[in-house]
């Protein structure tokens, strides 16, 4: 009689955890996230979630040139990027990929407020300065009455697109 190589009596834990492979699947997203921090702006890198740690490094990134250094530094990022909120930071970085779901959304929010701006008027401004104080209502009346009167004389829509710059940074700062 054989014996094979599992035994009917030993106890077998079926929960002990994620896989090797899948440990390495996500230290790979994990790198790839970093990746993605280290082609951001300054603007950009300012609105997300890191420690201080992880933002030197990044920029650290950014000063390096040769690429077995860059290889290298990418691995500490990600060896970074384990100890950082994951999904704070990629929440963060989809909305400056275009093709995500999260910035498709926060553009559609920015086109809305300035629809209304032009469209609805004064409580369309009162509203958007209660949601983000640091709107200055005066430069903001003027880009829409500017916008207004472009819409009105059929010229190209520079002082909407203006408005629409404005509310986005703006609305991005305060985020």
């Amino acid at each position: 009689m054989s014996r094979s190589w599992y035994n009917d009596n030993d106890d077998f834990d079926a929960d002990e955890g994620p896989s090797k492979s899948e440990l390495k699947r996500q230290m790979e997203e994990l790198q790839a996230l970093g990746k993605k921090l280290t082609q951001l702006t300054k603007e950009q890198l300012a609105q997300v979630p890191m420690s201080e740690t992880l933002e030197k490094a990044i920029v650290e990134h950014k000063r390096l040139k040769q690429g077995e250094a860059l290889r290298r530094h990418m691995q500490y990022i990600g060896k970074l990027m384990r100890t950082e909120d994951s999904e704070g930071i990629q929440a963060v970085v989809d909305r400056f990929d275009a093709s995500s779901h999260a910035y498709v959304q926060h553009f559609h929010m920015l086109e809305r407020w300035r629809d209304r701006l032009l469209n609805e008027g004064n409580e369309t401004i009162t509203e958007i300065i209660n949601h983000y104080p640091d709107m200055d209502a005066q430069h903001l009346r003027q880009l829409v009455r500017n916008a207004k009167q472009e819409a009105a004389r059929g010229k190209a829509p520079t002082s909407s697109r203006k408005l629409f710059t404005y509310i986005r940074e703006i609305v991005e700062r305060s985020l």
